[in-house]
């Protein structure tokens, strides 16, 4: 049997009075996860462990399998593995934003201004030229999001997600470290954490002072538009220490990420999974939808396990534009999840399906939170319990009820276990 996950992020959603106390799921024209509700078998599912953020990395992360209190490297790594570079030995990955400060000290934009991917290299490889060493190394990514690189690296540091943190005052955000953390680790060269804090700080400061004068940031003063004048580290890590699916589920021989995402594509890079592009996606709700259930058919048919994911109702759930959500909803269920069971009814393979998001994004909070997510696994043949609507109050009511983390992986490839 074939295995599928269908993942809507941040999907799952709070009552909302307008709707007259109905989520986003509840109000939505679902009646093709309704169909795998009333076909299959509900529950719901504790995606973030005690102690971690709830962010889309872990969440995802959980869901696949993996105990994060043993893998979990922060978002550095992954974004390293996005965009093709392998970590060695003794790199610490970071997170590196392009943002935009305000005269008064505050932090304005997390984006550097909607910088597009060109200026973004261009700035990067710049902010590279004169700041980089044998120790550290600027590598571009897309649009205002980029990779640090630390030799040496230690990532025992506190440091402030920049979106987190808008109109707060840039100094007082600075990296930290953790704890005093002693003599640098002779063993494998690695600084210590407050050796690692200073270096990060005083790349910050020598940033500012490059691009203030940067030619970039001087059309962007004539065009009235914000400044990109200062790179913001965060979310360090190591190389994860990750096994792949394969070794951990046998009945998975080869495995594919469809996503318009980099975290997930990151995730599947070490998770063993190949990488589909499709032309189109977004990771909006203007995404190219008919292509990657196109992607996920095709996928299917040669490997063991496909892991489709979906950004538009996490955006929309950030944006606080409820329509939206509802809209993104239904187009998971009528251009995706509707042609991907019609597309399987005439397959002498089977396929087992899950569905699920990854956390909630609550459009009147935007921002994630970690409560239990609802879910439905349709295995043919499997007896169905009583629940006939997808969201967040019937599948509670599942015959699963409440798991936790790895739990969901082990009964999804595990038919015995259900």
């Amino acid at each position: 049997m074939k295995h599928l996950i269908i993942l809507g992020d941040g999907m799952s959603d709070h009552p909302i009075a307008r709707f007259g106390g109905k989520t986003p799921l509840q109000q939505a024209s679902t009646l093709n996860l309704d169909r795998l509700a009333r076909e299959g078998r509900c529950g719901r599912l504790v995606t973030i462990p005690d102690g971690f953020a709830p962010g889309s990395e872990v969440a995802n992360t959980a869901i696949l399998g993996y105990d994060l209190n043993e893998v979990y490297e922060g978002r550095g790594p992954l974004e390293a593995a996005s965009i093709g570079y392998e970590m060695e030995p003794g790199d610490m990955a970071m997170r590196c934003n392009i943002v935009s400060l305000g005269r008064g000290g505050e932090i304005c934009a997390h984006h550097g201004g909607h910088l597009t991917t060109e200026e973004g290299a261009e700035l990067i490889c710049y902010l590279d030229r004169h700041l980089g060493s044998e120790r550290v190394k600027f590598i571009p990514g897309i649009q205002y999001r980029h990779l640090l690189i630390i030799k040496g690296g230690n990532k025992n540091i506190e440091c402030a997600p920049p979106h987190d943190h808008p109109g707060e005052q840039w100094r007082e955000l600075l990296v930290s470290p953790v704890a005093e953390s002693g003599e640098t680790n002779v063993e494998n060269s690695r600084m210590t954490a407050e050796e690692t804090a200073a270096l990060l700080n005083d790349l910050i400061l020598r940033s500012q002072e490059l691009l203030a004068y940067h030619p970039l940031n001087q059309r962007h003063r004539e065009q009235g538009r914000l400044e990109a004048n200062s790179i913001w580290p965060w979310s360090p890590g190591y190389r994860p220490n990750m096994l792949t699916l394969q070794q951990m589920y046998p009945q998975i021989r080869t495995g594919a990420v469809i996503t318009a995402v980099d975290l997930i594509r990151g995730i599947g890079h070490y998770a063993g999974l190949r990488s589909i592009v499709v032309e189109g996606a977004t990771g909006l709700a203007d995404t190219n939808y008919e292509g990657k259930t196109a992607a996920a058919l095709e996928a299917l048919r040669s490997d063991d396990f496909v892991f489709l994911h979906l950004e538009a109702t996490d955006e929309a759930g950030h944006d606080g534009d409820v329509d939206l959500k509802v809209k993104a909803i239904e187009y998971l269920d009528s251009r995706v999840v509707g042609p991907i069971m019609q597309g399987l009814a005439s397959w002498n393979e089977q396929v087992c399906i899950a569905l699920l998001p990854d956390h909630a994004t609550p459009v009147e909070k935007r921002i994630h939170m970690a409560e239990p997510v609802p879910f439905v696994i349709h295995t043919p043949g499997a007896e169905p319990d009583s629940v006939d609507r997808y969201d967040e109050e019937s599948c509670a009511s599942g015959c699963y009820g409440l798991l936790r983390l790895s739990e969901f992986m082990d009964r999804f490839m595990n038919p015995e276990n259900q």
